[in-house]
């Protein structure tokens, strides 16, 4: 999707005549079906404007010009492309980043600077990081640019055309050297240099050709960068398939090569409890079908999970991994396997309240995903559903897959690979929430599982501490029953969770800003080494595993003796939308500890804030050790 698209005469043209403006608006409706806010008509006028009349000045007349252009399959688009050949007859384009910020200041971040855009001070990437993650996008995902037979060679630049440098300043310091070396910025004070670095590359003009060879190009990430992705993943640790794991494995394979040839789409659903081995199919489909060149992508609806994965990958690739809401303007068939881990947290759509009306979707979101994706695979838990508007039931997967017409093949994850690989341990919690009933009634410790209780908090810590000093995978995690503050004005973190005389921080907010070194981001805070410094929440820790687990088992759920029954306490919780669940709660908040509780592969400890919660569970085990 673009907005213009055109000769540089014709833009320029359009420009001098006040037309360009309302050509867009035109294009926007008839894509959008709603107008552009006044804001980003006036900024496509002021900035489209400037770069007119360097056009004029550099006598850019024959050249391809692309406006607004959408990245595929994200959100993201493009001010402004243009096009044409150079004096060697090679076909070449340049991203030009336009921006009509007048001032800036230092941010800690390696890529950002504070500048004042829609009426606040906003950190922002630099604008020459930007637009060269702008061209690598395109060199790694759009044909046109990767192509093994003559390429468009590819360049970017940002044009400032509000802002003249002062002395010292933010956007050319040190740190930012080697980016403008490659993505050069340039003020309102260097029309001349723009011009020549425009001329350097596009002087023989002819850009139609390169304009009509580009918009004929589709998307598809280039084979390197698929390799480089699957190699990434096998160097990591593997885990072996097994039985039904492999026989899921080989049915996406056998899908995706159908799915070059069936009309039919076809949709797989994976079913399985805690530690079955879910994501371990999901990552080892994603390395396999990336090195067989499928053009395969990941995603979640979980923030930690994805940023956590893309950290593993490192910054190349990471946008084959991504979330439930990506593809909102994604084509049909876009994508040869989309593989939704996490599948259960698929909400109705994908819009949120950050989303601008005139891009709001209509569509479900499910109907987005089963749209883009010739095989979709849906790997699930039924029981892992802890916020009201997550919806991604087994069922409701299926119905949507039928109304498409897809081929559904439906399997289900038997086989436990965490918890020490013992059945009986998420069966006995199973049962003891009463999720589910299973056969394991008591638990006897049997299983090779360490599972124990510990009479204060300051015990489990310490007990998550050593485990972590002896090499092992640790993370202490609770119950959302304390405020989630934001971080001190030094970016320290706030002491919220209080038990007694126990004191420690959630682990940061995703909107945190300003951090304080040695703190993970939100999403990171599972995978950073420092994350053992905070206490992380359902949010952080599902999807996640680690050796072992300590979990503060709070006051938002109680056994209820003299009732026989679990009891769910609103005012307990400081989690507002489980909270608007009503009569949902008390699952929904059996699920978190569920999910809290299954996070261990070797061990699992925990403290009971309410006694009468702990001589329930201590009346299920045979063994009623505690752990000090």
């Amino acid at each position: 999707m673009r907005l213009y698209a055109g000769s540089s005469g014709q833009f320029i043209e359009d420009t001098v005549q006040n037309q360009i403006t309302e050509k867009m608006k035109g294009e926007y409706f008839a894509y959008f079906r709603n107008n552009p806010s006044p804001a980003e008509v006036s900024s496509w006028r002021n900035s489209l404007r400037a770069v007119s009349l360097v056009f004029q000045s550099a006598k850019l007349e024959d050249h391809g010009v692309v406006l607004e252009y959408q990245l595929p399959s994200t959100s993201k688009r493009l001010d402004c492309m243009v096009m044409g050949k150079d004096g060697k007859g090679d076909e070449r384009a340049v991203i030009i980043e336009l921006k009509q910020w007048e001032k800036c200041s230092p941010a800690d971040g390696d890529n950002e600077v504070i500048s004042w855009v829609g009426g606040a001070k906003r950190e922002l990437l630099h604008p020459s990081v930007q637009v060269g993650k702008y061209k690598r996008y395109l060199e790694e995902g759009h044909e046109a640019f990767y192509t093994e037979r003559n390429p468009i060679l590819l360049d970017a630049c940002s044009y400032l055309h509000n802002y003249s440098f002062e002395k010292s300043d933010v956007l050319v310091d040190q740190k930012f050297a080697e980016t403008l070396l490659r993505f050069p910025l340039f003020s309102m004070d260097d029309v001349p240099k723009l011009k020549e670095y425009l001329l350097e590359r596009m002087e023989a003009g002819e850009g139609l050709d390169v304009l009509r060879r580009f918009e004929a190009g589709k998307y598809r990430p280039c084979k390197k960068l698929m390799e480089y992705v699957g190699k990434t993943i096998k160097e990591k640790p593997q885990y072996v398939l097994l039985d039904e794991q492999q026989v899921v494995y080989d049915k996406v394979f056998a899908c995706a090569r159908k799915g070059f040839h069936d009309k039919a789409k076809n949709v797989l659903i994976v079913k399985g409890g805690p530690g079955t081995g879910k994501s371990v199919i999901a990552i080892n489909l994603m390395a396999d079908l990336l090195r067989q060149e499928y053009n395969a992508q990941y995603a979640t609806g979980s923030r930690a999970f994805t940023g956590t994965l893309r950290e593993i990958i490192g910054e190349r690739g990471s946008e084959l991994f991504r979330y439930f809401n990506s593809y909102m303007d994604a084509k049909r068939n876009e994508v040869d396997v989309l593989i939704c881990d996490e599948s259960h947290r698929i909400r109705e759509t994908s819009n949120n309240r950050f989303t601008v009306k005139s891009k709001r979707s209509k569509d479900a979101q499910i109907d987005e995903l089963l749209r883009v994706a010739k095989v979709a695979v849906f790997l699930l838990d039924d029981n892992q559903v802890v916020r009201p508007y997550e919806i991604g039931s087994s069922d409701y997967i299926k119905k949507a897959a039928e109304k498409h017409g897809c081929a559904i093949h439906e399997y289900e994850l038997e086989a436990q690979f965490r918890c020490a690989g013992s059945d009986a341990f998420v069966n006995w919690i199973n049962n003891t929430l009463e999720i589910k009933r299973t056969a394991n009634v008591l638990w006897n410790g049997h299983e090779g599982f360490d599972f124990g209780i510990c009479q204060t908090p300051e015990e489990l810590d310490r007990l998550i501490r050593k485990k972590v000093s002896e090499g092992n995978s640790a993370r202490l995690a609770a119950g959302f029953c304390w405020e989630w503050s934001n971080p001190n004005r030094d970016g320290t973190l706030v002491d919220d969770v209080v038990v007694g005389k126990f004191r420690r921080p959630w682990n940061a907010k995703s909107d945190s800003g300003k951090l304080a070194p040695g703190i993970p981001k939100e999403m990171l805070w599972a995978h950073d080494p420092a994350g053992i410094e905070q206490v992380g929440c359902i949010y952080t820790a599902q999807g996640f595993e680690f050796d072992y687990v300590g979990v503060i088992f709070g006051l938002d759920l109680r056994y209820d003796f003299d009732g026989q029954k679990w009891i769910g306490y609103p005012d307990k919780s400081y989690d507002s939308v489980v909270k608007r669940g009503k009569d949902r709660f008390a699952d929904m908040v059996k699920n978190t500890y569920r999910v809290l509780l299954s996070r261990g592969l070797k061990g699992c400890y925990v403290h009971f804030m309410d006694k009468d919660t702990e001589r329930f569970f201590r009346s299920r085990m045979e063994t009623s050790r505690s752990k000090s």
